[in-house]
């Protein structure tokens, strides 16, 4: 379906990149907000919190998804084939609460896996107008990047308020919180999941630079080559872009910071490390072998970031007998893309490893990798290997497996039987994305799998012990 699309500015971009959160406004009268709010009221004195099924109980809902200020965003961020996730929730904050901590939300159906490049976003929407004392969602501008509570409160603390129809899109991996409500008032959010199926190719918002420009404040100190690669992978550049003038004592130097104490001092050593090209991949590749988790991480970083001349020493990483360096080396390959198309056959034994977090990884990058290769590349083993993968012990494989497959659309068909056994698998989220693989695939055998399995599964917000026919 072709929906109206209000696309953002390559400053709003910039502002995504460096903030973790955007927030725009829907043009619905204060009326439809309203009406959404009632029935918010009337779910939780009725039935209380319907969780996932929040959407086909109050379908309005849509509605605001479908805006063209919100759909715009969203494409600017997850590209033209994002997806809804099933996972939804209406967080009630009620009067006098004393708020939450700050935290970064669980993978639903997935691991606990951070990636920097934005391919996982949350929505916020408030059906009503939200003061600072009616305890709104609080962020922490940039933390995003951030694994460490102790990196992500050095940020300021800024209260996500708004009229009704506010929909804030927030990278999933932003520190947030609810804030004490200290008014009379029922607050509630409802907060929306999304994915991203498609890699960028090129710039999916009113672009006007090719380049990175900073916004002119704080960011020039932070972290400006990551948020230049953010923004060159964003745009579809290919990774490696060499940075000239690197001494040898200063790549001794940054390879020791990425065992540093400093969080922020790390993510930078990484990123610089990862635009000197060739010369330092032997010092990389002794990262990657660290004993030190903190390291191998870093060096990953670095690593994926080189580009193609990376691909063998990651391929090699992956024969070692050490379980958390093979699952590193897995881990950067898939942010590669292209780039790491000669390293399939080596992820696809990946997946097929003793270790979980391996397959995983693997399972992951090959969806990331497969749907970017040329056109001459046979992916048959791939998807041969993905459709194992959909009945690995190990649901977040599972999953993987399943959304790796909707990546590569009809190349994927011949994995139809075994993702439509997966429609009943025992995890509500590996069987979505079965679902959406199916959609993606598109063929008629496909369609018709999809559409019974959706009519006999149909959820009527209508019935009620009151109303049961």
């Amino acid at each position: 379906m072709n929906r109206p699309t209000l696309k953002l500015t390559d400053e709003q971009m910039r502002d995504f990149i460096v903030n973790g959160y955007l927030k725009v406004k829907t043009d619905f009268p204060a009326g439809f907000h309203e009406n959404i709010r009632q029935q918010v009221d009337t779910m939780f004195e009725e039935t209380g919190n319907l969780g996932n099924n929040l959407l086909p109980a109050i379908p309005e809902i849509q509605e605001v998804f479908d805006n063209p200020v919100v759909h715009g965003a969203m494409q600017g961020v997850l590209g033209s084939e994002y997806v809804m996730h099933p996972h939804r929730y209406c967080h009630f904050n009620q009067q006098g609460s004393e708020g939450q901590n700050f935290h970064k939300d669980s993978y639903a159906g997935d691991e606990q896996i951070r990636r920097h490049r934005c391919r996982w976003t949350m929505a916020f929407y408030y059906p009503q107008d939200v003061t600072e004392d009616m305890g709104p969602t609080a962020v922490l501008p940039g933390s995003q990047y951030y694994e460490t509570g102790e990196s992500a409160h050095q940020q300021p603390e800024v209260a996500l308020c708004g009229e009704a129809g506010t929909v804030t899109i927030v990278h999933y991996d932003l520190w947030h919180r609810a804030m004490p409500n200290q008014s009379d008032k029922k607050r509630y959010m409802l907060k929306f999941l999304f994915i991203r199926l498609d890699e960028p190719q090129t710039p999916l918002w009113k672009n006007e630079s090719a380049n990175w420009q900073p916004l002119g404040n704080r960011e020039t100190s932070e972290h400006p080559e990551l948020w230049e690669s953010v923004w060159d992978w964003y745009a579809g550049k290919q990774n490696g872009n060499p940075a000239n003038g690197v001494s040898h004592a200063e790549v001794d130097t940054l390879i020791e910071t990425l065992d540093s104490d400093n969080e922020k001092d790390r993510l930078n050593a990484a990123y610089r490390l990862g635009r000197v090209g060739e010369d330092v991949l032997p010092t990389l590749n002794q990262a990657l072998h660290s004993t030190s988790a903190t390291t191998r991480e870093y060096a990953g970083y670095a690593l994926s970031l080189t580009g193609a001349s990376a691909v063998p020493t990651l391929i090699d990483a992956l024969q070692t007998t050490d379980d958390a360096v093979r699952a590193s080396a897995a881990f950067a390959m898939a942010d590669m893309g292209k780039a790491a198309q000669e390293a399939l056959p080596a992820l696809a034994r990946a997946a097929q490893d003793p270790n979980e977090l391996v397959r995983r990884h693997a399972t992951e990058g090959l969806g990331l990798i497969g749907q970017q290769v040329s056109e001459d590349i046979d992916l048959s083993e791939t998807v041969q290997i993905l459709t194992t993968c959909l009945s690995d012990d190990h649901f977040p494989v599972r999953d993987n497996a399943a959304r790796a497959l909707a990546k590569l659309g009809m190349l994927a068909e011949p994995a139809i039987p075994a993702l439509v056994a997966q429609l009943e698998d025992e995890d509500r989220y590996v069987r979505f994305h079965a679902a959406v693989a199916l959609k993606q695939i598109g063929t008629p055998k496909a369609q018709d799998a999809l559409f019974n399995h959706l009519f006999t599964s149909r959820w009527c917000a209508l019935t009620t012990r009151g109303t049961p026919y």
